[in-house]
Order: structure tokens, then sequence, then C-alpha cells
């Protein structure tokens, strides 16, 4: 399908502007009247526009609510950093990178290519993926250039309405694409968009993630820049609206979790995360929250909305109550008893303890916990994963007091789970039999490489945001500085390997987008705590917590 120029005029969906069709190598200096204040004790409390109070049991509150976050914040045209201090030489390294990926589509910027590949398998990495650009759009938001997140954001969207088939298979209408791609015709001069919805993936699966990211990065871009005009706009809405179609449409669930195939995430191949995969069930909350502020409440909106409402409810006390471990639930599994058929019964998913692997016993820290990768029937899948569990941390899909738990577990699995390059996609690795038969013989995804335990830069973003939301920036600067003693002079790889991530990842493409986006978030984020507005939600306080305080928890 071809996007004409009139077309993209009449429907108000390219803003033009001549700035955005030159390229600086520097991001742009922004002159902006704002006192700020730098204390080392504690990066939070540096913001001026947050408000905190001591809960009784001495924990930190920050309330995010209260936090506007002007897109046109960051100064970053020169080497030291607003606060004073020098900050790394590889931060404008990293800009001048990510301004090199940025993607045109008739003179503007719509997105930043997966990496920047000159080898002659490229495969799809001269793509733009939707979660890919999540970092590189929060970045360009932080640093006060909101127009390729607007573009970014509306020339997906016209995608999702395109008719998507695999095979003789046509797939829901609110699907977004996982990616898209610019072709140039030069004997027409022309340009068109080329969308890919799964129907090229590996294992031909479409992506569940991407609706979701969609409606987040919309929410962070309207609460970066006060701009709710954007989301207001009809095809918005709508867009909002068919993605939530698809998640919140009746079956034969018993359960407010949603089913996934293998592959549909960030882990796009198999790797045993079918099912109720934990980054799945944290971003859809995420989105679900996000949709009640960005949909207004007219006849269509307030339908939805009372649906979102009820889905948040059962999906915090599912996720709360059976995906949360911690030394004493760890126990509690341990001594289950099977075969459990009445309303009463404590083990509901009939999980055989004899399943529980062993070196879970000893990764359980005594303070500490995290939600598991996946529960269902008969199965828990006991791996950490990094994304999901940043996620529940941000979206207060977790208690405080379980974020506190999971930072507690970073901290004492340090070496296990950020080791020499931040941070593990998920730990531990699947190994020999495991591997041939929940991986099928991936020589991709072979132990403590790629998906299967690899360690992965884009995570650190992710990570510095849940540590700064929990009050321990600390945890995210130590991360950082790891980072910053090899990420650069390695080139920007997608991914490392090994136990501890020393090793450049076998097949890792250089220069990757992401992982220079990620790096850039995370130090912006830290300079200036505020920009965690635009992706951290303040806990509901209708969804009170329905699990009691473990007594493993203390702090």
């Amino acid at each position: 399908m071809d996007l004409t120029q009139n077309e993209c005029v009449n429907n108000g969906d390219c803003d033009n502007n001549s700035d955005f069709s030159k390229r600086s190598d520097k991001p742009r200096h922004l002159n902006m009247e704002r006192q700020r204040s730098f204390d080392e004790r504690s990066l939070v409390e540096a913001s001026p526009r947050y408000t905190t109070s001591w809960a009784e049991n001495g924990q930190r509150h920050i309330d995010l609510d209260s936090v506007f976050s002007p897109s046109k914040r960051s100064s970053f045209n020169t080497p030291r950093g607003q606060y004073g201090y020098e900050a790394h030489p590889m931060f404008a390294e990293a800009w001048e990178s990510l301004r090199k990926t940025m993607v045109y589509f008739r003179g503007q910027p719509v997105g930043t290519i997966a990496a920047l590949d000159n080898s002659d398998e490229k495969q799809n990495y001269d793509q733009v993926f939707v979660r890919d650009f999540i970092p590189s759009g929060l970045a360009f938001l932080m640093n006060g250039e909101p127009e390729i997140v607007k573009n970014f954001l509306l020339k997906t969207l016209r995608l999702q309405s395109w008719e998507k088939k695999i095979d003789r298979f046509q797939l829901g209408e609110g699907v977004m694409p996982a990616s898209f791609k610019v072709l140039h015709d030069p004997v027409r001069n022309t340009e068109t968009l080329m969308a890919d919805f799964g129907e090229t993936a590996i294992g031909r699966v479409a992506p569940v993630d991407s609706g979701f990211w969609w409606i987040i990065l919309l929410r962070a871009y309207t609460k970066s820049t006060g701009d709710t005009l954007l989301a207001e706009r009809p095809e918005c809405q709508n867009g909002i609206r068919l993605v939530l179609a698809l998640c919140l449409s009746e079956g034969f669930d018993t359960f407010p979790t949603l089913l996934c195939a293998d592959g549909c995430s960030m882990i796009d191949r198999r790797m045993g995360v079918y099912g109720y995969p934990i980054e799945i069930q944290a971003l859809f909350f995420m989105a679900l929250r996000c949709a009640l502020v960005l949909l207004k409440q007219d006849d269509q909106g307030k339908e939805l909305v009372d649906r979102i409402v009820k889905r948040l409810h059962a999906l915090s006390f599912h996720m709360r109550s059976y995906f949360w471990l911690d030394l004493k639930q760890l126990n509690d599994i341990y001594r289950y008893k099977t075969e459990e058929y009445s309303h009463t019964a404590v083990n509901k998913f009939n999980v055989i303890p004899d399943s529980l692997p062993e070196w879970v016993f000893d990764f359980m820290p005594t303070y500490g916990g995290y939600f598991l990768g996946n529960v269902g029937p008969s199965n828990m899948d006991f791996r950490w994963f990094c994304l999901g569990n940043c996620i529940a941390i941000l979206s207060s899909l977790a208690t405080p007091e379980q974020s506190l738990a999971i930072m507690d577990l970073i901290e004492s699995r340090w070496e296990e789970l950020v080791g020499d390059m931040p941070v593990k996609v998920c730990y531990p690795a699947i190994e020999s039999h495991d591997w041939r038969i929940i991986t099928g013989c991936d020589p991709k995804n072979t132990r403590w490489s790629y998906h299967n335990g690899g360690s992965w830069p884009v995570l650190l973003w992710l990570l510095t945001a849940a540590c700064i939301k929990v009050g321990r920036p600390q945890i995210a600067r130590r991360a950082i500085e790891v980072a910053e003693l090899r990420l650069a002079k390695d080139g920007w790889p997608e991914y490392y390997d090994g136990k501890s991530g020393r090793y450049v990842g076998k097949q890792a493409r250089k220069h990757q987008t992401w992982s220079v986006a990620g790096y850039l978030v995370a130090k912006m984020m830290l300079e200036d705590p505020s920009h965690l507005g635009m992706i951290s939600l303040e806990e509901d306080k209708q969804m009170k917590p329905m699990v009691k305080r473990s007594s493993s928890w203390t702090f």
C-alpha cells in the first residue's frame, strides 16, 4: 500500500518540519529556565517535581502523578552534563550513532533502524521495529525532540489498518506491525512503506507486544509534551480500542492473563515462553493502565473503561498471588500436596514439587523475590526474566514491597544477573537435554547466548527506571559504570555471551540501535529522574494488594 503525500497532509499525520530533514551530529541545545538541584546522596530527591514521603514502614513513596515531563528539557550539546560533572565520553558518541540510524519517509523522520549493519546479510536489521524504537523514542522525548515520536506513532497506526494475512489466514484488525521498512523507487522517485506483521518473521509469529508498546509510547509522548490532542484524535482512539479488543475478547480462558505463542515478544524464538509469559502479562497490565488515561470518556470509551478496570483488578490479584516467588513461597511450593480438587485447594495449578529445579533453591536469597517466568496448569517456569520484572515495577503491577524485594534479589545476585555486562535477559540458561527439547536444538540460543541467558545492554534503561522508582539509583549507577567499561569499545553489540556476559555475542550485530538508545535513556534518566514520569505509573490505590507481606521480607 502506498501512502501518498496528499493522504498524509489531508489526514494531518505528517507534520512538515524542515528541522528534521537535516541531521545533526549533536543533540540540539534547548534553553530552558529551570532551577535544578543535585544531591549525590539521592538522585530521586534531586528532582524538584517529585513529591516524596515516607510510609510508616520506612519505605520511600514517590508521587509520580505530580511529575510533568516537558519534552524540551535536557540540553545535551556538550560533554558536560547539566549538573556540572563531566559526562562520559561515550555519551556524545552514542547520540551521534543514534542520529545515524534515523529513517525518513518523504522528508519526515519516522523511526530508527534496528542496527547500522554494513554486512551483506542484513536480514531485517535495516527495518524499524516497534519494540526496538521504544528506547530511541524515549531518548528523543527526553532531549526535547518529540516530532519523530509523533510521526512514528501515526505511521504505525496507519499500518495497523492494513489487511494482514499469513497464507490464507487473516490476522486480527488490531494487530500492530512487528516492523516496517521504507522502500525507495529511484525510477519513479517515490517512497512506500512495507510492513511485517509476522508473516516473514522466524516462526511466523505475530508480535503480541507491539500493540502494548505503542500504547505505552503514546502515553509517554503525552506525558512528556503535554500534547493531549494526538491521543484524542479519532484514529488514535480507534487504534487503542482495536488493540484492546484483541486482548479483552471473551473466550475459554479461566485466567485473566493472556495466552500466547512462543516467540511473540522480545524473545522471538522458541524458548519455552509459550503460555502466560511474565513479559506479556506485565506489558498487558501497563498498556491497560495507560489506556485508562488516554481513552476519552465518550459512549465508546466508557464501556471499554469498565472492562479495563475489571480486568486490571483480576490481573493484579492473579499476578501478585500466583506469579510471585520469595523464600516463603518457594518453601510452600516445596511442600505442596497434589491432586487437590476442592475450591479450598492450596496447590491450585497442581504443580508437582519434584518438578522444582535444583538451582532455584540456591538462587533464592533470604531477602528478595521476583515474578516467575510463567504459570499455568501443572507448570511453573522458575526462570528470572528482566524485562517482565522491571515492567512490573514501573507499571505498579508489583506492590511496593515486591518492588523492593526484586531490587534485593538483583543486589544479592549481582554476579549472576549483571556480571560483566548488564543485564541478563533471563536466568539461568537452558542446557543439555532441556535445551534440545525446549529450543528444538536452536543453534543461536545455545547456553548463555542470545535469548538463552545472554546479556542485553538495551535492558539497562529498564533496570535504571525501576531502580529510580524504587529509590535505589545507586544500583543503576553501578550497572551503567559496568557497561561504560566496554560497550562503546566493543561497537555497541546487540548482546553478550557467557555466564557473566564477558564475550561479545557470537552472532551479535554491532552498532545495535537499542543498545545505544538504552544507554542514553539510562544516563539521562539518572541525571534527571523526573524523566521517569513518562514511563512509570503510580500504584492505583483502588487495587489494594491482596498478598500479605511475606515473613521473609525484612527491609
